[in-house]
């Protein structure tokens, strides 16, 4: 492993990357540098904010009446999302964005004409998905998570001087007990030993 201390090299910027979905059970490359499968979808164009990974552990205090402090903590819950803006409509972003269903043209005469039912409650539509990045030639980063859903949606502002954005926040859903709630795989020399 690398030597603890300053180390430049070591500092990741996410210069380029893109995010993918699949059906739930989709396999996900175990590489850096196998292709995706047919089965992933690229989403495109997203904001230059890129995406903001957020994960959140809730823990418990247990209190006793000897202390004042807690004696320990219970896990209690992992919160697991990744939250990005996406910039181009078409039948793959427009149903993410909108919980599911699917894009099709109302009238087979007319198939330059499409539409999109939004149902009256939610549904569910979980999928597999996938991020990555890459640092320069040298470092490249996959993130997977085998199954979530979208849990949250921003506003769509529709303005002259600004592209539209879908903006969703996806969340990691439970996989089964011994199956991973997400996974890297990467290409980062920081990593390999010295």
């Amino acid at each position: 492993m690398a030597v603890a201390g300053n180390n430049s090299s070591e500092i990741r910027v996410a210069g380029t990357g893109r995010i993918l979905v699949a059906a739930v059970g989709a396999l996900a490359p175990t590489d850096t540098g196998t292709p995706w499968d047919a089965a992933w979808t690229d989403l495109g164009y997203t904001s230059a904010d890129g995406v903001t990974f957020s994960k959140k552990d809730k823990l418990d205090p247990v209190d006793t009446w000897q202390a004042v402090s807690p004696v320990r903590f219970i896990y209690s819950d992992r919160e697991l999302t990744l939250k990005f803006s996406l910039m181009q409509f078409n039948g793959d972003t427009f149903p993410l964005y909108m919980g599911g269903g699917k894009v099709a043209a109302p009238d087979a005469t007319k198939p330059s004409v499409q539409g999109y039912q939004l149902g009256d409650g939610p549904q569910f539509d979980e999928r597999a998905l996938g991020l990555e990045f890459s640092d320069g030639t040298d470092v490249t980063y996959r993130f997977v998570i085998p199954r979530g859903q979208v849990t949250a949606t921003d506003d769509i502002k529709l303005a002259r001087k600004a592209a539209a954005l879908l903006g969703v926040t996806f969340t990691a859903l439970s996989n089964g007990p011994s199956a991973p709630l997400a996974s890297f795989v990467m290409t980062d020399p920081a990593y390999t030993a010295s």
